[in-house]
């Protein structure tokens, strides 16, 4: 079976954690994967420095809800469009991981998984992501565990764990999407 259905179907049985917390901002964000030459890759943005929040991160393309958003979902799924020129019918919706808390911005943020097809003609937007970093499904399985480091943040105990690609570090909450998304995948034995 196709790892894409694997991965569907884990994401159907599962139940994602949703939150309800009042004081956050909402944010949806998309795990963009594709396929080439049998080799499942994982798209990730560069943010501009001239971004308000998370500016020279390593994200996944997503942003804040807006009010014409139907749901966190149609947010992902417009801001992948606006970042990086995602037309969201491109996109096969594989599934929904947990709701995760920042420590910084003040969001609660929503992440999906999809898969798109390769290739694709991306469109960035230069005033919010200065380039794509696409890496290998298999690679950031064989790193799962990533590094970890606790630190304190405003008077807590912060756990961060972090993923190495080529000098690209993908950290932050998009290194706590990564991890929980992998650990399912491991969880669940999904073959590569």
């Amino acid at each position: 079976m196709d790892m894409a259905v694997h991965i569907q179907q884990m994401l159907e049985a599962y139940t994602p954690s949703e939150l309800s917390v009042p004081s956050r901002k909402l944010a949806g964000v998309l795990a963009p994967l594709y396929v080439h030459e049998g080799e499942y890759r994982m798209v990730f943005t560069k943010r501009s420095d001239r971004m308000l929040h998370h500016r020279g991160q390593i994200s996944f393309p997503g942003g804040g809800h807006e009010s014409a958003d139907g749901s966190l979902l149609d947010t992902a799924l417009r801001e992948s469009d606006e970042e990086i020129g995602l037309n969201p019918d491109h996109v096969t919706v594989l599934g929904q991981l947990d709701d995760l808390l920042t420590t910084g911005s003040n969001y609660l943020i929503r992440p999906y998984v999809g898969l798109i097809p390769y290739p694709y003609p991306f469109e960035l937007d230069k005033r919010e992501t200065d380039y794509l970093i696409e890496v290998p499904l298999h690679f950031l399985r064989q790193n799962n565990p990533p590094c970890q480091i606790t630190r304190e943040h405003e008077g807590r105990v912060v756990e961060s764990f972090f993923f190495d690609y080529e000098g690209h570090v993908i950290w932050g909450a998009t290194g706590k999407i990564l991890k929980r998304f992998l650990d399912l995948l491991d969880r669940h034995d999904v073959a590569m």
